[in-house]
C-alpha cells in the first residue's frame, strides 16, 4: 500500500513537471493609456461633467418625456439589454461549472443475454434464464481541482465581458438619448426659422405690391416687378424647404421613439436654449472612465487577458475526483436491501501529452485576441480625443460666429429704425423700410441657424464626454471568484445602468 502511494505521488510529480515544462510563461498586463491626449487642445474649461440625466440642463419637459419614451421603446437598447443579460448568465454558468457537481440517477433495464456469447462458455449442465433485470439507484459527485486557475480565469473573463456589455448598453442608451435631443432641437430650430420665413414672405409680398403699383403708374420699369417676383419666389422656396425639414424631423423623431408619426405627442414650439459648450478641466485625465466605449474596450482587454490564462492552464494536468454511492440489484425486489449497496471513488489525472499543436494554437489565438483588444482600446482612446477636440473647436468657432452675427443684427436693427423714421417723415417710401426689414429677417434667420448649430454641437460635445456615464468597478482590479458575489456584482451593474438611463 505504501509503495503504491509512493508510485502515485511520483507519477503525479512527473505529470506536473511535464506540464510546467510545456506551458508558456504567464503574460503580464499590457500597458494601456491612463489619460486621453488632449494636451494640445486650447478650449475654454469648466468645472463639472455632464450629469447622468444631462438633458435636464435644458429645462424642457417636452424633451424629458420624449427621451423617456425613446428609452422605453427603443429596439436597439433592448438588444443591448439582452447582450448584458446574456453576459450575466455567462458569469453564472462559469461560476457553476467551477464547483462541485452532484447528480442523481435512477435506472431500470431489462435485457436478454445472447446464448452464443459468454453464456456458451458455461458447463452444459448449467442453465440460466437469458432474460434479466438490472435496477440502479444512486448519486454521482465530481470535483475538479482548479490548481492552475483555469476555472477562476474563466469566471473573471466572463465577469469582465459582463462589465463590457454593461458599458456597451450605456453607450447605446447615450446614442439614443443624444439622437432624440438633437432631432428635437433641430425641429425647434426649423420652426423658429419657419416663423421668420413667413414674415419674410409677407414682406416680399408687400414689396411686390408696391413695385406693381409703381410700374402701373409708369414710375418704375417692369424689371423692378420681375426682381420683386424673383425675391418672393426665393423666400417661398426657403419657406417650403424649412416646412419640409420640420416635417422630416418629426418623422425621424417618431422613428427614434419607436412609434408612428401620427402617435407622436403634441409638441409646442419653444425658443432654442442657450448653451455652455466648455470642456471639463480634468477631461484629459478622467475621460477614460467617463466614456462608455472606452470603458467597454478596457473591459474587453481584461477579458482577453484572462482568456490567455485559461489557454495557458490547458497545458497543465487536471486532477478530478469522482464518487458514486447507490444501490444496484438484478432483482428489483432486493434493490433497497443493504446487500445492494454500491460505492466507488475514482481519482483521475488528465495530462496532455500529444495533441498535435492544438494547445499552442489555442494559446496563440488567445494572444492574438489580446493584441487585437489592446489595439482596439488604443484606437478608441484616440478616436475619443479627436471627437472631443472636434466638438470643442466647432463650439468655439460657432460661438465666435454668433458674436459677429449679433453685431450684424444690431446694425441692421438700426437701419430698420432709421428707414422707418424716414418713411414716417415722408422722406422715403415704404420700399426702403421693407427692404431693411427683409434684410434683418435674413440676418435673424442666420442667427437662429447658428444657434441651432450651437445646440447640436453642444449635444455632440456632451456625447463625446460620455453623457454622464461613470464606469462601474475598476478594470485593473481582480475579479471575485465567488459564485454569489460574482453574480450579484454583475447584476447590480446592469441595474445601476438601468437607473442611470
Amino acid at each position: 500500500m505504501k509503495r503504491s502511494l509512493i508510485h502515485g505521488a511520483a507519477a503525479m510529480s512527473l505529470a506536473l513537471l511535464l506540464g510546467a515544462c510545456a506551458a508558456p510563461a504567464k503574460l503580464s498586463h499590457p500597458v494601456l493609456r491612463d489619460d486621453v491626449p488632449l494636451a494640445g487642445l486650447q478650449a475654454p474649461t469648466k468645472d463639472g461633467w455632464p450629469d447622468a440625466q444631462w438633458w435636464h440642463v435644458y429645462g424642457d419637459p417636452q424633451l424629458d418625456r420624449l427621451i423617456a419614451l425613446a428609452i422605453k421603446n427603443s429596439p436597439d437598447l433592448e438588444q443591448a439589454r439582452s447582450r448584458l443579460l446574456n453576459a450575466q448568465q455567462s458569469v453564472r454558468l462559469a461560476a457553476a461549472q467551477a464547483g462541485l457537481n452532484i447528480n442523481g440517477s435512477a435506472q431500470f433495464e431489462r435485457q436478454r443475454i445472447s446464448k452464443n456469447g459468454i453464456v456458451s462458455l458455461l458447463p452444459a449442465n448449467f442453465t440460466i434464464d437469458p432474460w434479466y433485470n438490472q435496477a440502479d439507484l444512486g448519486l454521482q459527485a465530481q470535483y475538479t481541482f482548479d490548481w492552475w486557475g483555469k476555472k477562476r480565469a474563466s469566471i473573471e473573463a466572463a465577469l469582465d465581458q459582463a462589465h463590457a456589455a454593461e458599458a456597451q448598453r450605456s453607450a447605446a442608451a447615450l446614442t439614443i438619448q443624444n439622437a432624440v435631443a438633437d432631432t428635437y432641437f433641430g425641429w425647434q430650430g426649423d420652426e423658429a426659422r419657419l416663423d421668420l420665413s413667413n414674415q419674410l414672405v409677407a414682406a416680399q409680398n408687400r414689396f411686390l405690391h408696391i413695385a406693381e403699383l409703381r410700374v402701373a403708374r409708369g414710375v418704375d420699369l417692369e424689371d423692378t416687378v420681375q426682381q420683386a417676383k424673383a425675391d418672393l419666389a426665393a423666400a417661398r422656396e426657403m419657406n417650403v424647404a424649412l416646412a419640409g425639414s420640420a416635417a422630416i424631423r418629426k418623422v425621424a423623431l417618431a422613428a427614434l421613439l419607436g412609434i408612428a408619426p401620427a402617435d407622436l405627442p403634441p409638441l409646442q414650439v419653444k425658443p432654442l436654449p442657450e448653451v455652455d459648450s466648455r470642456v471639463p478641466a480634468d477631461a484629459r485625465l478622467d475621460l477614460i472612465a467617463r466614456r462608455p466605449d472606452i470603458a467597454a474596450s478596457r473591459w474587453q482587454v481584461e477579458a482577453a487577458l484572462k482568456q490567455t490564462d485559461v489557454a495557458r492552464a490547458q497545458f497543465f494536468p487536471d486532477l478530478s475526483i469522482s464518487a458514486m454511492a447507490g444501490l444496484s440489484s438484478l432483482d428489483l425486489g432486493k434493490l433497497l436491501s443493504a446487500d445492494s449497496r454500491a460505492f466507488s471513488l475514482t481519482p483521475a489525472l488528465h495530462l496532455p501529452i500529444f495533441e498535435g499543436g492544438q494547445l499552442q494554437a489555442n494559446y496563440g489565438i488567445s494572444k492574438a485576441q489580446l493584441a487585437g483588444a489592446v489595439a482596439g482600446y488604443n484606437s478608441t482612446v484616440i478616436d475619443a480625443a479627436r471627437d472631443v477636440a472636434n466638438q470643442a473647436l466647432a463650439a468655439q468657432q460657432i460661438a465666435a460666429r454668433r458674436k459677429e452675427q449679433s453685431g450684424q443684427i444690431a446694425a441692421n436693427e438700426r437701419l430698420v429704425a432709421t428707414a422707418q423714421a424716414r418713411q414716417n417723415q415722408g422722406v422715403r417710401d415704404a420700399r426702403e423700410s421693407i427692404g431693411a426689414a427683409a434684410q434683418l429677417l435674413q440676418q435673424r434667420d442666420d442667427a437662429v441657424s447658428l444657434q441651432a448649430q450651437a445646440v447640436s454641437t453642444d449635444l455632440a460635445l456632451i456625447k463625446s464626454l460620455g453623457g454622464g456615464y461613470r464606469a462601474s468597478g475598476d478594470p485593473t482590479s481582480s475579479a471575485t471568484t465567488s459564485t454569489t458575489s460574482t453574480t450579484s456584482h454583475s447584476t447590480s451593474s446592469g441595474d445601476d445602468a438601468h437607473e442611470r438611463h
